[in-house]
């Protein structure tokens, strides 16, 4: 017995594959395009970008919606040592940083910007060798969602960052800093 309701949703399943896949072999490009602003976007970063470009790089860079914007969730933060001395991590051993330019306010690293530097989502819970006193949440400019800060200053991964305990954005565009156990930018 014929069925040809069946072929016709097969047929139409076959034409949305085929668009999809061939809509995808168009993203070869963009996706590199994309993954070369997020890792040159470090060394430019003086001035944070105002557009919005996608999902960080890393899984420990987890954001809602790909938009660049902090996840939900439970963050902790930690101490651990370093070729920079003590500085602050995130519960899996990730290094934290600040931005200068945010100068203990609010966070200044939007769009493009948090595609290299995901921000990280609070509320926190204060680990091993932090001050609970200087842990903080601050609201994102783009959707009040909070965002952890230590003594003041709003708190990032850098998604050049692929494995626990590494400080690849150390001083990156002289405007990234990993932060010590006081709440300050480790120099060097």
């Amino acid at each position: 017995m014929r069925r040809p309701s069946s072929r016709i949703a097969l047929s139409a399943g076959a034409v949305a594959l085929l668009a999809l896949a061939s809509a995808c072999g168009d993203d070869d490009d963009d996706a590199t395009e994309a993954s070369a602003v997020a890792t040159a976007a470090p060394a430019a970063t003086d001035a944070p970008a105002a557009t919005d470009a996608g999902a960080p790089t890393t899984a420990a860079a987890t954001t809602a919606g790909g938009s660049g914007a902090p996840a939900a969730g439970d963050a902790t933060v930690a101490t651990t040592e370093s070729d920079l001395g003590s500085i602050l991590v995130d519960g899996e051993g990730m290094t934290l940083y600040l931005f200068l330019p945010d100068g203990q306010g609010p966070s200044t690293c939007t769009g493009d910007c948090l595609t290299a530097w995901p921000a990280l989502a609070g509320p926190a819970t204060a680990g091993e060798g932090v001050d609970e006193a200087l842990l903080g949440t601050a609201a994102r400019p783009e959707d009040g969602s909070d965002q952890v800060t230590y003594n003041g200053w709003p708190l990032y991964h850098y998604g050049g960052d692929a494995a626990a305990g590494d400080i690849n954005g150390q001083g990156l565009g002289d405007s990234w800093f990993a932060v010590d156990p006081s709440g300050n930018a480790v120099a060097g």
